[in-house]
């Protein structure tokens, strides 16, 4: 058996703080709210829900939930805080999402109108189809980060949290490339002080929860703490950090599908996927400059998982196309759509049809929870930088310099658990199910 690491207990609470405090955001607090009501399951979630096999299978595998191998923080001693545009406090923005039913949003009323957002860092040019009032005022960059740290050490005082972890939940940003400002902290803090072009609101979240030694997760395609400055002040400061893009409706099912075709040996010619969704997310998506941040995520997936230049006679010709339509009356019921031709034996053609008719904030809500929770495991692990044993949740995974990100979900999901083995110094588990190794 592997030396055991060191794994500090998960005592006292844990605050999850949320920048976008939207459809997302008000999903998961009230369905936590909810949970720990008993009024329904947290179904979605692998820290409540997943199991793990342990040990190898000639000796009696056990599978216990993932809870109970590693020290997850415990639900009821979790508080939610966060920022935003508008002023409405978390019943009132659930209401409005009108993501879940409002019988059990009623339920809750209570609970859920004492969490009230703070002013949100946000600026126009970065997501131009918003306007909220609810917004701090600060000569720089620099000077909004420092009220953000100062929103985090009143909010842990406030709510006496011994720990706490930041989430990303807001809108989409425009599209902006890495830069020499993003290259090292010295030019990344220069650059804030400058109010450089290149340094969008959600940059400023991450600075701040990693400068203060706090994991931080990025929900969104935007770049956030996906530079050489951030990774390198997360390895400064011990943050465990992860990025980019929840992977939930469209792309789960890519993740899911390319890489049983390619296992098949089953060629490609063509994957056409579009989608349409009405709420806050499908507005700003709307904006040509925001969608190209998202395409971006979006159309990497492929590429890495079918390998076209290893399999030209496969994949080498591969036509991928997205598409994100905003459609209002479908609100946060989102609908993706995906044609797929592919070509079989002899180079006969055939053709797959998806239609996922999914609800992308309940499909982003347990994504937001595993990341806070798994991030305050790694941090009381003394993991820190960016934590590719995530990448199971993420559209486009942040991975250390010169290497590729992992999109399989299968390879990611089997990184994931043996990350949770090790962690508590039990055997990995290969699979090669030979008799000399019995497992």
């Amino acid at each position: 058996m592997a030396k055991k690491p060191s794994v500090k207990k998960a005592t006292g609470k844990l605050g999850i703080l949320l920048p976008g405090m939207g459809a997302v955001a008000t999903t998961v607090i009230a369905g936590v709210h909810a949970v720990n009501a008993g009024k329904s399951q947290p179904i979605g979630s692998l820290t409540q829900m997943g199991r793990l096999r342990i040990g190898k299978r000639t000796g009696g595998t056990k599978k216990p939930l993932i809870k109970e191998v590693v020290p997850i923080q415990d639900l009821k001693k979790v508080v939610f805080g966060g920022w935003d545009l508008f002023d409405d406090n978390v019943y009132e923005a659930a209401s409005h999402a009108q993501v879940l039913d409002q019988n059990l949003l009623d339920s809750l009323k209570r609970p859920l109108s004492k969490i009230k957002p703070m002013k949100a860092v946000f600026n126009k040019n970065y997501v131009k189809r918003l306007d909220g009032k609810h917004v701090k005022r600060g000569k720089t960059k620099m000077a909004l980060a420092k009220q953000i740290m100062k929103d985090i050490e009143n909010f842990k005082k406030d709510n006496k949290c011994n720990r706490v972890v930041m989430v990303w939940c807001g809108s989409t940003e425009i599209y902006i490339e890495e830069s020499a400002v993003h290259q090292t902290v010295a030019s990344l803090e220069k650059g804030m002080k400058e109010n450089h072009k290149d340094i969008a609101p959600s940059m400023l979240y991450a600075y701040a929860a990693i400068k203060m030694g706090i994991p931080y997760a990025n929900g969104a395609p935007n770049l956030s703490c996906d530079v050489p400055a951030l990774v390198e002040l997360a390895k400064e400061t011990g943050s465990p950090i992860a990025g980019k893009d929840f992977k939930t409706g469209q792309t789960l099912m890519k993740t899911i599908l390319a890489p049983g075709l390619k296992a098949r040996a089953l060629g490609i010619e063509g994957w056409f996927s579009t989608n349409i969704l009405g709420n806050r997310d499908g507005a700003v998506l709307d904006d040509p400059d925001n969608f190209k941040t998202k395409e971006v995520s979006k159309m990497g997936v492929l590429d890495q998982i079918l390998e076209p230049k290893l399999y030209p006679e496969l994949y080498k010709d591969l036509y991928h196309k997205v598409r994100i339509n905003y459609y209002p009356p479908r609100g946060d019921a989102k609908e993706g759509w995906d044609n797929i031709d592919i070509r079989g034996w002899l180079n006969y053609p055939m053709q797959i049809k998806v239609d996922f008719l999914c609800r992308d904030s309940i499909l982003a809500a347990p994504i937001v929870l595993d990341l806070a929770l798994f991030l305050d495991l790694a941090k009381r692990a003394d993991m820190s930088g960016i934590q590719e044993w995530l990448s199971f949740y993420l559209k486009s995974p942040q991975a250390g310099k010169g290497l590729q990100p992992e999109h399989d979900i299968f390879k990611q999901l089997a990184k994931l658990e043996n990350t949770l083995r090790h962690m508590v110094g039990e055997d990995l588990i290969n699979h090669l199910g030979l008799d000399y190794y019995e497992n």
